[in-house]
């Protein structure tokens, strides 16, 4: 079986240093599991790693498309299966990092999405709905048909909820039920699932501090330049957190004020979302940072232990010291 490890965590934790360090002690490459870094020109929103950061580890599935375009968790799949392939040519391991869940599960358990049948016109239907009466009309709708599903997909997420009311309107089968089932699926790797974590009040002050960041590195000029090129609310990409809420106060829907408090506000539950989702997961190897002083060496450390007993590293390998 090929090796596949696994970085994720909630927003704002620290993944993407921790994932730079472990890149180049065991030789690897990174694919960003995030469904928003994929797009050019969002930036700063989507706290999209900058070139002088990456410190040579190669990362793919950053940059790869515009913001017009539809990217969802099947096209992840094609790209990520594809970036992989080229990772092992080279004698590299991928290092998939981020924070999209239902995407890592997606590759990791090689879900099959071909299966899933498709109604265009009911779709356009709920597409109406949602354009008409909002997206809290169609989570009232999954909420009855569907209840695990509807608790596992925001409201703001009008593209999943349409699929899963999609889904259960041609098959009759819960959508939840069916991505339960391809969730047992026996992983065709051999991997190491970590989950980066920290005390609640720790990263909710982290998140307050990325979206001040973000503030003043030009997040209102980013989504206004994305204005300018014709980016739309009802396009996927606006969807991002921080992304909508800044294009309701530049089209005066609210104030600046309102719209940041409500970046942070939804980041802080995205973040709960995110933990729950990784506690439903099998074979999770949770990495509590104050377990480790928040000392990167030790988690590293953990890591490395965890990677031999796999068998992902040899055990020789005891860290960059005796490299």
């Amino acid at each position: 079986m090929r090796p596949l490890i696994v970085l994720t965590g909630p927003t704002a934790v620290g993944k993407t240093a921790l994932s730079i360090k472990l890149a180049k002690e065991v030789g690897g490459e990174i694919l960003s599991a995030d469904s928003m870094q994929v797009y050019r020109g969002m930036d700063i929103g989507s706290a999209k790693i900058r070139p002088q950061e990456m410190q040579g580890v190669p990362h793919h599935l950053i940059d790869v498309l515009d913001p017009s375009q539809e990217f969802n968790v099947t096209v992840f799949q094609q790209l990520c299966k594809q970036a992989m392939e080229g990772i092992y040519e080279r004698g590299h391991i991928p290092i998939l990092t981020g924070g999209t869940g239902f995407y890592i599960q997606a590759v990791l358990r090689d879900i099959d999405f071909t299966e899933n049948p498709e109604d265009g016109e009911y779709r356009r239907q709920l597409e109406r709905m949602a354009a008409e009466k909002g997206g809290e009309a169609l989570h009232w709708m999954l909420r009855a048909v569907d209840p695990e599903a509807a608790r596992a997909i925001h409201a703001h997420n009008i593209k999943r909820m349409i699929r899963a009311l999609e889904y259960y309107h041609l098959t009759g089968e819960k959508i939840s039920e069916h991505n339960e089932r391809e969730a047992e699926k026996t992983s065709p790797y051999r991997y190491c699932y970590f989950v980066l974590n920290d005390d609640r009040e720790r990263l909710y002050r982290r998140i307050e501090e990325r979206v001040d960041r973000m503030l003043g590195d030009g997040l209102v000029e980013e989504v206004r330049a994305l204005m300018d090129r014709g980016c739309r609310r009802d396009m996927v990409s606006m969807q991002g957190l921080g992304y909508k809420e800044i294009l309701d106060y530049l089209v005066g829907e609210c104030t600046l004020e309102e719209a940041v408090c409500r970046i942070k506000q939804g980041t802080r539950h995205f973040a709960k979302r995110q933990l729950t989702w990784f506690r439903r997961e099998r074979d999770v190897i949770w990495l509590n940072k104050p377990d480790y002083g928040y000392e990167e060496e030790r988690i590293l450390a953990e890591m490395r232990r965890r990677l031999r007993e796999t068998g992902i590293l040899p055990a020789i390998m005891q860290g960059p010291e005796n490299g």
